[in-house]
């Protein structure tokens, strides 16, 4: 169950790109929109499940959720920018692979989930298996018209796309490294398995998500025409979707048996979604040899998963 739990966010995750081209509007739509569909998930879960429960909720607490909400409004900001340029089969493998990385070795890293060498060996084939995956899966041919505007899009793709890597990547780690750094108290963190306290982040999370979001449309888009058009309260939907698999990583990662090394991973696996559903919902073409490549990289990858949600019985085995 926790491994299914674990695996919601990638299902929630690599729809939004397909939801939220469906839905239309610019970049500073969808972003805005999004941002405002996960606020209103996180007022519900403030007043019908922190209050309830009487979970903690301090200044430490909200200083954490708005940096993180902040930080995610990046990352999801500038992967749409990427979606712009690069198609929603392309962008998000390499959005989510970049993720896969990146919070897999802070995780293993920085907080210290990855104890000996076995286990560093084992997360890092793990890996491996799913960038090699992710990068079949969002392959192009060489051999097709228009070869140098593909490659224009791409740079141009790439570059918002490094930013929205790292913006996420701030986003995942904030909760679990903040805590330390703000000296935020053990019978906190320890609540119910951790999970009180990744459960009260959210509220302010969201408020951090709507902040970031006008930033992000004043600062870097400057699409201020239009901002509340309905193209912006259609992708508030696709915004209740993230949140749920919000809650679900969140929940993940606060579980001792997977941490967040563990659950960052197979929460970035909605790459496969991102790609198959561009294909069959949003009908971007692909030729027979792009096809195989896509369903030999999703194979690979869903290899990587299994590795990375076993490590320790692959540990052992190495």
């Amino acid at each position: 169950m926790a491994i299914l739990l674990a695996l919601v966010p990638s299902l929630c995750w690599g729809s939004i790109g397909l939801f939220s081209t469906k839905f239309g509007g610019n970049s500073s739509q969808q972003t805005l929109g999004l941002t405002f569909g996960g606020l209103i998930f996180g007022i519900l879960t403030y007043f019908m499940w922190v209050l309830p429960h009487n979970y903690v909720m301090n200044s430490k607490i909200i200083l954490i959720g708005l940096i993180s909400g902040i930080l995610w409004t990046v990352g999801q900001g500038f992967q749409f920018v990427g979606i712009k340029s690069m198609g929603v089969s392309r962008a998000v493998p390499l959005s989510m692979t970049s993720q896969i990385v990146g919070n897999a070795l802070l995780g293993a890293s920085i907080l210290g989930e990855w104890q000996d060498a076995q286990t560093w060996i084992t997360g890092i084939i793990g890996i491996i298996l799913i960038v090699i995956g992710a990068v079949w899966i969002q392959t192009e041919d060489k051999d097709k018209k228009g070869e140098d505007d593909k490659k224009k899009r791409s740079l141009s793709g790439y570059v918002p796309l490094t930013f929205s890597t790292l913006g996420f990547m701030g986003y995942f780690i904030a909760p679990k490294l903040l805590q330390r750094w703000l000296h935020v108290s053990d019978a906190i963190i320890n609540a119910d398995h951790g999970v009180q306290y990744m459960i009260s982040i959210i509220f302010p999370q969201s408020i951090g998500m709507v902040i970031g979001g006008f930033l992000f449309v004043y600062l870097i888009t400057h699409e201020t025409k239009n901002m509340f058009d309905l193209s912006t309260w259609k992708n508030s939907i696709t915004g209740f979707i993230w949140a749920i698999g919000n809650v679900a990583m969140f929940i993940s990662i606060a579980n001792p048996n997977l941490g967040q090394a563990v659950s960052s991973t197979l929460s970035s696996l909605g790459f496969i979604v991102g790609a198959f559903g561009g294909i069959f919902i949003l009908h971007e073409t692909k030729t027979s040899h792009q096809m195989k490549l896509i369903t030999a990289g999703t194979l690979i990858a869903v290899l990587g998963a299994v590795v990375m949600s076993n490590l320790s019985f692959f540990a052992q085995i190495i």
